[in-house]
């Protein structure tokens, strides 16, 4: 095969922009046109196509005063027990053992024993008098910041299409996620870190990475995975020589682009945007990771030097939290480490796997809050507790707990929540939502009241319709707002 063939004038041309050389002829007449083919692959593998079914719509923004600004959701993989945890039921003391005595749907295993009594006791907490397990005693001392929703429910008793429905607002993978809706419809606050970032503790919930994925939106708007660990984000590293080189290319790309007469120019300037994001990333993410400055209060506080490795773990994702925060990120979620259990999904030897997962998250959550409070920052940030669903009140076998959407116990603070409240109840057994039963389109409506944003404004034109997180879905549940 034969091509154009081009001298020194025409790379000269490139270069310096001069003689109105358009990107097409560029990347048609480098390499006999190469160029172009090796564009096409890096934009269909990377995603950033950006359509015009999916453009801003003209009602993005601030639709309203926005009480919170950031969102730090602290997800527990797997499913912890309501009745263990934050809904106290001493029905389930006095009838330890016994048949459960109310009509039951068929659970996930089938498997329904008899009712099994929580092996934790409940305290009260704080100026609310906040009930919380000895499973959280960290966390009990910050109840009078926690706004408990005992009543929440989920459209799905599996653990992969119920991750969709609380990460994306519907039960197959595909979808846009929270974070992704949250930073496309109100941007990133800082210039040198994602809006959307992804602290990965060690474990991928089930339904994979799909759960932080933009589906239609722009690929700019999907979640960015970090480890908690020494290097945060894998390939950050330059491979050119020196900044200076960095910065040509970047500066060649923006030539070519303002010249270009390419059919893909959108899907080139997302490119072009992810290679800075990344460029100024490599400043930003060490400086972000460094955390010796942190004083010896704020490692106690929040267990860097635990003696539980998953303490450590957890508490180091809950402070970069916290600094991802004071630089401007709109959207973080922490994923649990892997403490050797099967995630929060305890269908047996629930005490013990409870406990351990427990110990790696109670400190270094509390250390969150109360780190944010001092600095004045939880006003502004909302912090989330939740599972995908809850537990079952009766034993799966002798000493677990099934899968139950039927109503489970999650938590807000900050970001202008009632603190040291409760809102919703379950059934005597803790099995079923009975006042105030709360959707997943009501949590995500009322995340993005908070934030400033009329969850059915918010849209992208998507397979002919304007879609949005809630779809046709979700009231904004005012019982939880300040």
């Amino acid at each position: 095969m034969s091509g154009p063939k081009h001298g020194p004038a025409f790379f000269h041309k490139a270069l310096h922009g001069t003689g109105g050389l358009s990107r097409r002829e560029m990347l048609l007449g480098s390499a006999q046109g190469f160029g172009a083919l090796a564009l096409s692959s890096l934009l269909a593998q990377r995603g950033f196509g950006e359509t015009p079914d999916t453009q801003p719509r003209v009602d993005h923004g601030l639709h309203h005063p926005a009480r919170a600004t950031s969102v730090i959701f602290l997800y527990m993989d797997g499913g912890p027990s309501q009745v263990d945890t934050f809904d106290p039921k001493p029905r389930l003391d006095r009838e330890n053992g016994q048949p459960i005595g109310m009509d039951v749907p068929r659970t996930q295993f089938d498997n329904v024993g008899n009712v099994l009594a929580s092996p934790w006791k409940f305290r009260n907490y704080g100026e609310s008098g906040l009930p919380v397990s000895d499973l959280f005693p960290h966390v009990g001392t910050c109840a009078d910041d926690l706004c408990v929703v005992r009543s929440m429910t989920s459209k799905f008793p599996e653990h992969t299409f119920a991750n969709y429905l609380l990460h994306t607002g519907h039960g197959l993978q595909g979808r846009p996620s929270m974070g992704s809706w949250i930073t496309y419809g109100l941007g990133s606050i800082g210039e040198n870190l994602p809006g959307y970032v992804v602290l990965n503790g060690g474990l991928v919930p089930p339904g994979g990475l799909d759960n932080f994925g933009s589906g239609f939106l722009p690929a700019a708007y999907q979640g960015s995975l970090f480890r908690a660990g020494e290097q945060a984000v894998a390939n950050a590293q330059a491979i050119e020589s020196g900044e200076n080189q960095q910065r040509r290319k970047l500066e060649l790309l923006k030539r070519l682009e303002a010249q270009s007469d390419l059919h893909l120019d959108r899907q080139v300037e997302a490119a072009i945007e992810n290679y800075e994001l990344a460029f100024r990333m490599q400043a930003a993410v060490p400086e972000l990771l460094e955390i010796s400055g942190e004083s010896a209060a704020t490692r106690e506080l929040y267990g860097l030097d635990a003696e539980y490795e998953h303490t450590r773990t957890y508490a180091r994702q809950c402070l970069l939290a916290r600094r991802l925060v004071e630089r401007g990120v709109r959207f973080i979620e922490l994923t649990c480490p892997s403490t050797g259990t099967d995630r929060w999904d305890q269908h047996d030897k629930l005490k013990e796997d409870h406990e351990k997962n427990a110990r790696a998250v109670d400190q270094p959550i509390a250390g969150l809050l109360k780190d944010l409070k001092s600095r004045g920052l939880l006003e502004t940030t909302l912090v989330l507790w939740a599972g995908e669903f809850g537990r079952t009140p009766m034993a799966q076998g002798t000493n677990g707990r099934d899968h139950n959407p039927h109503g489970f116990s999650i938590w807000m603070a900050g970001g202008g929540v009632r603190a040291g409240s409760v809102f919703g109840a379950t059934d005597e057994y803790g099995y079923y939502a009975i006042d105030g039963k709360m959707t997943v389109y009501d949590l995500h409506a009322t995340i993005m009241h908070l934030l400033g944003v009329d969850h059915t404004r918010l849209t992208a034109r998507f397979s002919g319709r304007d879609m949005r997180l809630t779809d046709v879905h979700g009231e904004v549940i005012s019982e939880l707002l300040a």
